[in-house]
């Protein structure tokens, strides 16, 4: 996904521009942190403290340069009007956040309201259409066949959480002045891989046959996530 970030981005920006970026439900600030380094100004919102403590703890061991251009916000995602003006950011990231969420357009429409004209939202959510693809490679037929009508499942934690459709979430992005850009397809060919599983020795192959199949028809269609990308009018 960090690939199609990348795209995206020297797509619609000119090179070496210093963006302003609003991660919201960062994690533990993988995608952050990357972006820092890069060169732009990052503000990432989490409530998590766990999470909150792994990210300050990754931002404290890079370099005064960076340190500087990373802010840390304890907080819900949906309360960025709380925070920011609208049009505070050239790009919003959203990435594993929409499927914790029970009613998601809210959050959405929130996160477009702090982009800029022309700005980039970019949001990674679980795959409604595909949700019989897990359980259906790992043998477990009844699963399979419950999961065709319906976009709520158990994730591998254990949670209840929703998946989102492609169609639902395209009609939402219109309707925000976000409209959809492109998608792409996340873990087509890996989500079955067992949590740790080593890092194999040709994952550079591996990430080179997940990325073609992540904008390519009709694998991308299947892959458990989707990435998104819209743009504000």
């Amino acid at each position: 996904m960090a690939r199609q970030l990348e795209e995206q981005i020297a797509g619609r920006f000119p090179v070496g521009q210093r963006l302003r970026i609003l991660d919201v439900g960062m994690g533990q600030g993988t995608q952050a942190l990357r972006l820092a380094r890069a060169g732009h100004r990052v503000t990432g919102i989490e409530q998590d403290p766990t999470m909150i403590s792994t990210a300050r703890a990754a931002l404290a061991a890079e370099p005064e340069g960076i340190r500087e251009r990373m802010r840390i916000i304890e907080g819900d995602g949906r309360d960025t009007g709380v925070h920011f003006l609208p049009g505070s950011f050239d790009v919003v990231l959203c990435h594993g956040v929409l499927m914790y969420v029970e009613e998601p357009d809210p959050l959405v429409a929130g996160l477009a309201r702090m982009l800029a004209p022309g700005g980039l939202l970019s949001l990674l959510v679980r795959n409604g259409d595909a949700l019989a693809m897990r359980p259906g490679l790992s043998g477990d037929w009844s699963g399979a066949l419950a999961a065709f009508d319906t976009t709520l499942y158990t994730n591998r934690l254990g949670l209840d959480v929703r998946a989102d459709r492609l169609e639902t979430l395209t009609a939402t992005l219109a309707g925000i002045g976000a409209p959809l850009h492109t998608w792409y397809g996340v873990r087509v060919f890996t989500d079955t891989a067992a949590d740790g599983a080593p890092i194999p020795p040709d994952v550079d192959l591996l990430l080179d046959a997940e990325e073609r199949a992540g904008r390519t028809d009709p694998y991308r269609r299947v892959a458990a996530l989707l990435h998104l990308c819209g743009v504000r009018g």
